[in-house]
């Protein structure tokens, strides 16, 4: 649900969006405005979780983490430290 959530709100955002069918992979979705490329994990937000780290492969590829609020059905992205 928060996937496509993400969709969505990429789309309002002005991206064209393509998704990951499968349910493996260091993406979940990628997005393209102004021709850059931008490549994102989507993350539920739980009372009791703290997000998880990204993974190196992640780190190496600049995955970039989307927090999905399931209360709120807000997306929010994550600031990462370099």
């Amino acid at each position: 649900m928060a996937e496509l959530y993400a969709i969505t709100w990429l789309w309002d955002e002005g991206f064209e969006v393509f998704y990951n069918a499968g349910s493996t992979g260091a993406v979940d979705v990628i997005g393209i405005k102004d021709g850059e490329v931008y490549l994102f994990d989507v993350k539920m937000e739980g009372k009791k979780t703290n997000l998880p780290s990204r993974t190196p492969t992640q780190k190496k590829l600049g995955v970039q983490f989307l927090k999905f609020d399931p209360t709120t059905r807000k997306l929010t992205l994550v600031k990462h430290r370099k």
